[in-house]
């Protein structure tokens, strides 16, 4: 058995998931979805019953293959499920999203950062893994808050010395304060205007 064919039968599981993951990634870029916050949540709108399901695998997607701003779908969802099950499927979706992303980025390095993420974005922040065990600190951190570019920090930490353990710790810690933010910014900023 060659090398590469050993390869492709110990990673087949890894490689079918990311195969798939591109592919409802493209399905969804080509249908217009992930370009239009209206057609995403009129997609979601008419997915009935299967809509959690739905957002839940849209989420991981966009954490693994940056498509959509993550602050972007974190308001879809609580504009589709309202505020506490929007909270509920975001929740879900970016850890379990987040996690997959650790753990490709932790087998496959940064040959596969580079093709999931700009060389701009990955030169941006690489320089955090340079602050050794600070590097915790500030990813929990961005985690912690709005705003910070958390599909590539996830992937960086998959770099990283970090330990699956306090990754997984700091996700289940640190997202629910910024889904919290997003979903309370929305509903005071849709209450005003």
């Amino acid at each position: 058995m060659s090398a590469a064919s050993a390869f492709i039968r110990k990673n087949a599981i890894t490689l079918t998931g990311l195969f798939i993951l591109i592919v409802l990634a493209i399905a969804g870029a080509i249908s217009g979805i992930f370009s239009s916050q209206e057609r995403l949540e009129l997609f979601l709108a008419q997915a009935g019953i299967l809509a959690p399901g739905i957002f839940l695998l849209i989420q991981m997607i966009q954490v693994i293959i940056p498509i959509l701003p993550g602050g972007v779908t974190c308001l879809i969802g609580v504009v589709v499920f309202g505020p506490v099950w929007g909270f509920i499927y975001n929740y879900i979706g970016l850890v379990a999203g987040s996690l997959i992303s650790f753990l490709l980025i932790r087998k496959y390095g940064k040959t596969l950062i580079l093709k999931l993420v700009s060389e701009k974005n990955y030169n941006k922040y690489i320089g955090w893994l340079e602050k050794g065990k600070k590097f915790q600190i500030l990813f929990a951190a961005a985690i912690f808050l709005p705003g910070f570019p958390d599909d590539v920090l996830c992937m960086l930490a998959g770099l990283s010395s970090m330990s699956l353990g306090r990754f997984t710790l700091i996700m289940l810690l640190c997202r629910p304060v910024s889904l919290i933010g997003y979903s309370v910014g929305f509903n005071i900023f849709t209450s005003i205007f």
